[in-house]
């Protein structure tokens, strides 16, 4: 089971998830200890492709309270790791307009810590609208099936 330790709900609602994946990040000593204690914000960040390799940006990992002088930036990038082809598929795909990459969620599994990446295009006012008429309805029928 894992644990989640951050979720961006703002990207469900703005953006369309076409694709999920799985990827490691990688993290100084006391940047593990802020995630361990919560201390992420996923709001505002995204993810890109340079170089062949993968890299979150704008994610804030706030600075562990008893850590020395030596604190690295919060806001730093970060590089992720995914397999070749997981990599090769993704730029395939950011190549085409109208796609980007957003972190969904970090967690834990089997004690590491994971940043889920969803591959999502972008949603227009009126999709957003559609979303939420449609979130409205399904609690109205929660409601009437419960109530009987």
């Amino acid at each position: 089971m894992d644990k989640i330790i951050a979720e961006n709900r703002k990207a469900l609602h703005d953006y369309f998830v076409e694709d999920k994946f799985e990827a490691g990040i990688v993290l100084e000593g006391s940047e593990v200890k802020s995630v361990r204690a919560g201390k992420v914000n996923l709001k505002d960040s995204f993810a890109i492709v340079k170089g062949g390799e993968l890299f979150l940006v704008g994610t804030n990992i706030s600075t562990y309270a008893k850590t020395t002088m030596l604190a690295p930036n919060p806001t730093r990038t970060r590089k992720l790791l995914l397999h070749k082809e997981e990599l090769s598929k993704i730029e395939r795909k950011t190549k085409i307009k109208g796609y980007t990459l957003i972190p969904l969620d970090m967690h834990f599994k089997a004690g590491l810590i994971k940043v889920q990446i969803g591959l999502c295009r972008g949603k227009q006012e009126f999709d957003k609208k559609q979303s939420l008429k449609e979130k409205d309805i399904k609690r109205e029928m929660e409601r009437e099936f419960k109530d009987n």
